[in-house]
């Protein structure tokens, strides 16, 4: 399916292109029908008629949460689309009460929250979002199709792409106002940018050298428990292992074990279910020893921390700019990457809308502008993901600095405290999910916790 003659794109006076139809892509696709008269994905794979696995997403076959914010956001630019993901059979889960976690200090308590999010697989997500943008007439998908260039016009500014079509061996070219790229983290946009004349981004990259393996497993008939969603955390240096329960439609369970500093976990099924016991707790063991595995066991070990720093550049060509993965990808097991995606495609609104107030079609001084921007919203979830990284010797790419390290160590003592305090487990949560900013855990009444736990502590430790 290289190219759809669509009469809306004929008519159209302005024009953008995305480039990949991830998660990313997609939602990035559903801002920009808003801001020009037609929009053109193009994917380097064939989409498949059915939620199924593509060769593009590797990592469609593990566990891929959706935070409360991300789903917030997902409601907002489709409506009603929570209430297809409970028709189709996604659990509702209460991230607070309906998960058992397992942290470094013990089990979190539990209360109710209004974290509450219906919890699914990615390619069924990924497929139902394709469903709801193919209602736009302003939309068509290119698929099979390589993003192989940016066109330049006399103004210096990228005036579209080129492509390849895989099914045809031809080269062609689609001219548009404004490119994204949201093609992930195989972005080859530093080099097009250098092909015609700029400089490529210098790039952060903090790998930890951690690896997962998921296994998917069909819920047994007999089971029943107070929980829904099992997490039990590593705990450095003693425990370099974890793993997350993870109810789906379908009635299933995906099952994500992960090891840091290269102890990555086995991708046979025996050695699988050896890894999962020798978690700190066998409580997810105990749950799928007896389960039915209905898929073989997947390995993932691509998982470092990189951002590439375009909001540093002095120098970018308007009309192309970079999102998602693209520009800052995490590792996937702290689980942000697609609501920090859904929050960055509202942040392209907000500067779209801002920019094309007073002359549409003008993306003059757009590029900086939105990169700038866009690495603001990215430096919350990178310290998060990063802070955590460094906990483990063996993390490559940099050290924890002293603001680091008291952030480690403040946020120890929340952990700690989040075992016996329900109020401080729901303000975790609602961090961890996005809803509040970090602020939210210096609040005085945290504070106030904080302090008193220490002196507590000091107080039984200082008599000799």
């Amino acid at each position: 399916m290289p190219y759809i003659k669509n009469e809306h794109k004929q008519n159209a006076s302005s024009h953008a292109v995305v480039i990949g139809s991830s998660i990313t892509g997609l939602l990035t696709a559903r801002i920009l029908v808003e801001h020009f008269d037609f929009v053109t994905i193009v994917e380097r794979d064939e989409l498949p008629e059915l939620p199924e696995f593509r060769q593009g997403v590797p990592q469609t076959h593990h566990v891929h949460i959706l935070l409360t914010q991300g789903q917030r956001i997902l409601e907002q630019l489709f409506p009603g689309i929570k209430a297809q993901l409970a028709e189709a059979g996604a659990p509702s889960v209460d991230w607070v009460r309906d998960l058992i976690t397992l942290n470094m200090f013990g089990w979190v308590s539990r209360t109710s929250s209004e974290l509450v999010t219906y919890t699914c697989s990615r390619v069924f997500l990924e497929w139902l979002i394709r469903q709801r943008l193919s209602n736009y007439q302003n939309l068509e998908f290119v698929t099979s199709t390589l993003f192989k260039g940016l066109l330049v016009n006399t103004k210096n500014q990228v005036s579209g792409v080129k492509l390849h079509c895989k099914n045809s061996a031809l080269d062609t070219e689609l001219t548009a106002d404004l490119v994204v790229d949201a093609s992930g983290r195989n972005s080859q946009l530093p080099k097009f940018l250098e092909e015609i004349g700029y400089q490529a981004p210098e790039t952060t990259i903090i790998n930890s050298f951690l690896g997962y393996s998921t296994c998917w497993y069909e819920v047994p008939d007999e089971f029943c428990a107070s929980w829904k969603a099992l997490l039990v955390a590593a705990k450095p240096p003693d425990s370099l292992r974890g793993g997350i329960l993870y109810p789906v439609e379908g009635n299933r369970w995906a099952i994500t074990l992960a090891g840091m500093s290269k102890d990555y976990p086995p991708t046979d099924a025996d050695g699988f279910l050896e890894f999962a016991r020798s978690l700190r707790s066998p409580i997810i063991y105990d749950a799928i020893k007896n389960a039915k595995p209905i898929s073989p066991v997947y390995g993932y070990r691509r998982t470092e921390n990189c951002w590439r720093h375009y909001e540093k550049l002095s120098r970018l060509p308007d009309g192309v700019v970079a999102i998602g993965d693209a520009v800052c990808a995490f590792n996937p097991i702290y689980g942000q990457g697609m609501t920090t995606a859904a929050v960055s495609a509202l942040e392209l609104s907000r500067c779209l809308k801002e920019q094309f107030k007073n002359s549409p079609r003008n993306v003059k001084g757009f590029t900086l502008k939105f990169q700038k921007r866009l690495a603001k919203i990215l430096q919350t979830p990178w310290l998060m993901a990063t802070g955590e990284d460094f906990r483990y010797e063996t993390t490559e790419g940099g050290k924890a600095d002293k603001i680091t390290q008291l952030m480690q160590i403040y946020i120890d003592k929340i952990l700690e405290l989040s075992v016996s305090d329900s109020d401080i487990s729901k303000r975790f949560a609602e961090v961890a999910h996005m809803i509040k900013t970090p602020n939210t855990l210096f609040a005085l009444t945290v504070l106030s916790k904080v302090l008193r736990s220490s002196l507590k502590f000091r107080s039984v430790e200082a008599p000799k």
